[in-house]
């Protein structure tokens, strides 16, 4: 690692995002070269960092793109023993997938062990574009469409206005639509779709921060580009 705050180096390390890590200095439970750290503390390539007692280690930061198969869960592991989104990738790095798709939904899902990357890319104020290819059931009509732009009211509260385009493709007794949305809520194009009465038949996720899938397979992973990771950090607000 390099000269840098103590809490980036965690971060860095994949130990927890900058934020959470920070939080950690704070308690006591970090020390640096035997000394307890404190918050905003330098550290240099030679410095020994523990956390609980245990020896911090750098990883390499890897950040993979998976285009995610139906029936795989968007978790590290699943005590039912189903398909993992970790299944197939390297498991040198710890990794985790940055935010979620359900079971049900196909696409786009960044995975990565980079802590302060993943948080910001998901903290509601990054407002990182996420687009998705929704089938749902009817023919959505010119009203619908305006209600999905201005916002759909969930039990959770309005959404934020999205970018809606009905895609010109037949698919008997259904309709298939392109929305872009900010936010990062659990089922959220779901949950928008059936609240006007339509329900999503396949939902995928194309784009994320300004990346598409380009011609990676279902089921296949790559790690990203450094111009793609820089993409991503100026997405997120990020200085890299």
């Amino acid at each position: 690692m390099a000269e840098m705050r103590v809490h980036r180096a965690l971060a860095q390390a994949g130990v927890a995002s900058r934020r959470a890590a920070e939080k950690l200095v704070a308690e006591g439970r970090v020390t640096v070269n035997g000394d307890v750290a404190m918050v905003g503390q330098v550290v240099r390539d030679a410095d020994v960092i523990t956390v609980d007692g245990r020896r911090v280690h750098a990883e390499p930061i890897r950040t993979y793109m998976l285009n995610k198969p139906m029936g795989v869960v968007s978790t590290a592991s699943d005590p039912e023993g189903r398909p993992t989104v970790l299944d197939g990738l390297p498991d040198d790095v710890r990794l985790y997938p940055i935010g979620r798709l359900d079971i049900d939904t196909t696409g786009l899902l960044l995975i990565t062990n980079d802590g302060d990357l993943a948080h910001r890319l998901m903290h509601p104020r990054s407002k990182v574009p996420k687009t998705y290819e929704a089938l749902v059931d009817g023919r959505v009509s010119s009203t619908a469409v305006r209600a999905l732009r201005n916002g759909i009211e969930l039990d959770d509260g309005p959404t934020q206005p999205a970018r809606v385009e009905v895609l010109d493709r037949q698919t008997p007794g259904g309709t298939w639509l392109r929305i872009e949305i900010t936010e990062g809520r659990n089922r959220q194009v779901r949950r928008m779709c059936e609240a006007l009465g339509h329900r999503v038949r396949r939902l995928v996720r194309t784009r994320y921060g300004g990346l598409g899938l380009g011609r990676l397979q279902r089921g296949e992973h790559r790690l990203l580009t450094s111009a793609e990771l820089a993409r991503l950090a100026a997405q997120a607000g990020m200085a890299r």
